[in-house]
């Protein structure tokens, strides 16, 4: 199959699709992320057990660690939106199909991480 690739084609990773590798390099760009959110999460979580409701509201308040939560709550939707898309492309074969299970893959995680963001911004901002 190489052999109908152009050498530029070759040079500069553009396969059949014409998005060359920006899919992977996201997907693990939000994975590094999450690793990172993910020691911070866990710290959080761990801090909760002692407090109150007002003590866990007043944690989160925090500028930094709403902060925090608000870039886990977007990475951990979109890394699972991509991650979804790639199993919808991978595995239902009919065209109509996938794009409904892409165009509400896409809508359920942007809700959720609208929904996310949303009730860390009500917290952080006393409302």
């Amino acid at each position: 199959m190489s052999q109908f690739r152009t050498p530029r084609k070759i040079a500069l990773g553009l396969g059949s699709a014409r998005h060359g590798v920006h899919h992977f390099l996201v997907q693990r760009i939000t994975a590094i992320a999450l690793l990172l959110l993910g020691l911070w999460f866990v710290w959080f979580v761990l801090r909760l057990p002692g407090l109150d409701h007002a003590g866990a509201h007043a944690l989160l308040a925090e500028p930094c660690n709403a902060l925090l939560m608000g870039l886990f709550v977007v990475a951990a939707f979109w890394h699972a939106q991509l991650g979804l898309q790639v199993v919808v492309e991978d595995y239902v074969h009919t065209h109509g199909w996938q794009l409904v299970l892409q165009v509400g893959i896409r809508l359920l995680c942007f809700l959720g991480a609208a929904a996310g963001v949303l009730a860390v911004l009500r917290i952080a901002l006393g409302r």
